[in-house]
């Protein structure tokens, strides 16, 4: 009852990050082949940034001229912070929302538990991550067609897509725990942001300053860098037992605190 009327409530939420962030991933990747082209030339233009912010955006390992390149500069940058920002969004609010909208009384009058209500909301927050990540995927392998062509590692592009869902799964994980700890909406939704975009920001910083690089260990966002994973072919096996650790550890925690609640009826 509580996972489908979740999936109802943010069906149009979810409709329309995946129709925005799709027509963005299509319009970027429609535009490649002029790159491809004029790869030579890029290049020569791109000598001319600073060492610091090409390293920043992993210009310094990848090249705009490569599908694979131009995709983990251009549209893995989307992917990732326009996604983390979406399932923040979702998960601060999914089980304050109740408090705040005072129905939580009516909720906790059936036959259900507080353990069976997180579980469902969280099953829910699941199950957005997933369909928005493969729409994200189907919607990229479209866009690569615009390639002349479109060899794409399957392996690498798997590894992308598999490190974007876990830091999805991260920041909504984190938010879910404000979520069962706090009661305003409005305040778990705006630290909710400010982690992901304090996260971001340290990951740039930490790229472009040498004296900053021990900020990239305190952002999610240098866990699953594009240059890192498609120069190794694999994801970082010490930044994905991190993530793992922060999900189940968040997880747990809002169970525990949930259970233990004083409910504002």
């Amino acid at each position: 009852m509580i996972f489908k009327r979740e999936l109802k409530r943010n069906f149009k939420s979810l409709m329309i990050w995946s129709v925005v962030l799709s027509g963005l991933i299509l319009l970027t990747l429609s535009i490649y082949p002029q790159f491809a082209e004029q790869q030579n030339e890029m290049n020569k233009l791109l000598e001319a940034y600073p060492e610091p912010m090409k390293k920043a955006l992993g210009m310094n390992e990848l090249s705009l001229g490569d599908l694979m390149g131009f995709y983990g500069i251009e549209i893995y940058m989307m992917t990732t912070l326009l996604g983390s920002i979406y399932v923040a969004i979702l998960a601060s609010n999914i089980l304050a929302k109740e408090e705040n909208e005072k129905t939580i009384e009516f909720l906790l009058s059936k036959p259900v538990t507080r353990n069976r209500i997180v579980t469902e909301k969280l099953l829910a927050v699941f199950v957005n991550i997933l369909i928005f990540n493969g729409v994200i995927t189907i919607i990229s392998m479209i866009g690569f067609q615009f390639a002349d062509d479109p060899e794409v590692s399957a392996g690498i592009f798997s590894l992308l897509i598999v490190a974007t869902i876990l830091l999805h799964l991260t920041f909504a994980a984190v938010a879910f725990m404000l979520s069962s700890m706090l009661k305003k909406t409005r305040s778990i939704l705006s630290i909710s942001l400010g982690i992901v975009l304090a996260a971001y920001f340290m990951n740039v910083m930490a790229g472009i300053s040498e004296d900053l690089e021990i900020l990239k260990y305190f952002s999610p966002f240098k866990y699953v860098d594009a240059a890192q994973i498609i120069r190794d072919h694999q994801l970082e096996p010490l930044y994905m037992f991190i993530m793992a650790a922060v999900i189940f550890i968040s997880l747990f925690v809002s169970f525990m605190v949930y259970r233990k609640k004083d409910m504002a009826v």
